[in-house]
């Protein structure tokens, strides 16, 4: 079948986070079982549009009310990426270094998704799939079936993956103008609460939803930022399907990023090898445990906690630990972690910011991965931690539920139930007493990196669902 997955982000093309990698890998491990895919972003101006070759392959204008934006599409020459990739390119709008934050932002993916579907319907095939991927796409399961011009699409079958459901893309009716034409007796689906909402519209408009873990789609119909009811609503259409990690890009043995190559067999030696290499880029001692996080520094992700539990777990097992931070966010947060540097110089540190290289090494050289979020979807970074024996440190919620069992159960990693400084201590220190047990210890390591949290079980379950959605053939 014919694929296209439409989103604001794809890794390595723009990340800020998780999404960037699902959609950077889902279409490749789809090709490989056979299928035509197709990714669709928009044209930002990241390292990867200005280091690599495009041609383009389709032009026009998108109209947003009174505003024209002329735009291109732009088609990676390769196929590097083990798929097709294309760059909606509009100068006016995208030719920025960043992904969000503008005050435009409403109308920079407005016209994303217009072009997007103005290139699809004068394409010559019309595809069978359009997976569209959080609110920046929401649209587009609403015009595909409402929009006039888009009558050739009718017989498109749409899915709307939720990777993070807090954030909806509200947007006022002042701006429904900016709509292409549609009968406007459809007008209710893009209500919601007395306003107006790209997720919503998504959720009720697709032929099927999914969610980004079992565990996730269960807590949107109780926590939904608003929209708790319409997922219930919708259930019979759900789906919950766990992410992947790509095992080409995240693997010890091949990953280039690291210091030291190593498996299951030698996990020992190249744990060690990549510890005494961190721990030498940012004066930490490599004979102790080495608590590390990385992540965006913002409250969702449980940042706000981490000045203070680092302080405390410092205070408490000074001679016995480390604590090394990758992250961004709030300036607030960035300052009291940036502060903790003189109090606790030899034993903590902290790089401000993000480094893909950086990132691979800690997760390589880190003995326990902190993940004390208050909402995690699906989270990959405890994937990525087990595929590199990385002990995971987490808050029992969304897909943190699904992946990580607490060793105390048998299990794979370290769990707290509350998003609490009080809980991330006593995990630490739950985890200083599992590094002292090496056997134990080198036990649940191993048994980490024997999951297989591999795309291809995830691609089959995609591909079962766009099965189901084409085999019923609605409108």
């Amino acid at each position: 079948m014919e694929i296209f997955h439409i989103s604001a982000e794809c890794y390595p093309m723009a990340k800020v986070g998780g999404l960037a990698d699902v959609v950077g890998a889902l279409p490749k491990y789809q090709m490989n079982a056979g299928h035509e895919v197709r990714v669709v972003v928009p044209c930002y101006d990241t390292k990867f549009k200005n280091e690599n070759n495009f041609e383009c392959v389709h032009w026009g204008t998108v109209k947003l009310g009174s505003l024209d934006f002329p735009f291109s599409v732009l088609k990676e020459t390769t196929n590097k990426l083990g798929y097709e990739l294309y760059l909606i390119e509009i100068k006016e709008l995208f030719d920025r270094p960043n992904i969000y934050g503008y005050e435009d932002d409403i109308e920079r993916f407005f016209s994303f998704q217009i072009a997007t579907l103005d290139w699809i319907a004068a394409r010559k095939n019309v595809p069978d799939i359009i997976n569209c991927h959080d609110h920046h796409t929401g649209l587009i399961p609403f015009l595909v079936k409402y929009g006039y011009k888009y009558q050739s699409l009718i017989t498109v079958k749409t899915v709307i993956t939720i990777h993070n459901g807090l954030y909806q893309g509200w947007f006022g009716f002042d701006q429904l103008h900016y709509l292409p034409e549609f009968d406007l007796i459809h007008v209710g689906f893009l209500e919601w609460n007395n306003s107006l909402n790209s997720l919503a519209v998504g959720v009720k408009c697709a032929h099927a939803v999914t969610t980004v873990s079992p565990s996730y789609l269960d807590e949107i119909n109780v926590s939904a930022n608003g929209l708790e009811s319409l997922f219930n609503s919708v259930r019979d259409k759900s789906k919950g399907i766990l992410n992947g990690i790509d095992f080409e890009v995240w693997n010890p043995a091949k990953d280039q990023m690291i210091a030291e190559n190593y498996s299951i067999e030698t996990l020992e030696t190249g744990k060690q090898k990549n510890k005494e290499k961190l721990c030498e880029q940012f004066d930490l001692d490599p004979t102790k445990p080495l608590f590390s996080f990385i992540g965006r520094l913002f409250e969702e992700k449980g940042g706000d906690l981490l000045p203070q539990a680092s302080a405390l777990a410092l205070s408490e097992n000074f001679e016995n630990i480390n604590i090394l931070i990758l992250g961004s966010g709030n300036a607030q947060i960035e300052e009291q972690l940036l502060q903790l540097r003189n109090d606790y110089n030899g034993n903590y540190n902290v790089f401000i910011g993000y480094n893909e290289e950086l990132a691979h090494l800690i997760y390589a050289g880190s003995d326990y991965i902190l993940m004390p979020s208050r909402v995690e979807p699906c989270g990959l970074n405890q994937m990525y931690a087990l595929r590199y024996g990385t002990v995971p440190i987490v808050r029992r919620t969304g897909g943190l539920r699904d992946t990580v069992i607490d060793f105390g159960d048998n299990g794979n990693g370290i769990c707290h139930d509350q998003a609490s400084v009080g809980d991330i201590c006593y995990s630490i220190n739950r985890a200083v007493k599992l590094y002292d047990d090496k056997l134990n210890f080198n036990t649940i390591r191993k048994k980490g990196m024997a999951i297989d949290h591999s795309w291809e079980r995830v691609c089959q379950e995609y591909i079962e669902i766009y099965n189901l959605i084409i085999e019923k053939n609605e409108v």
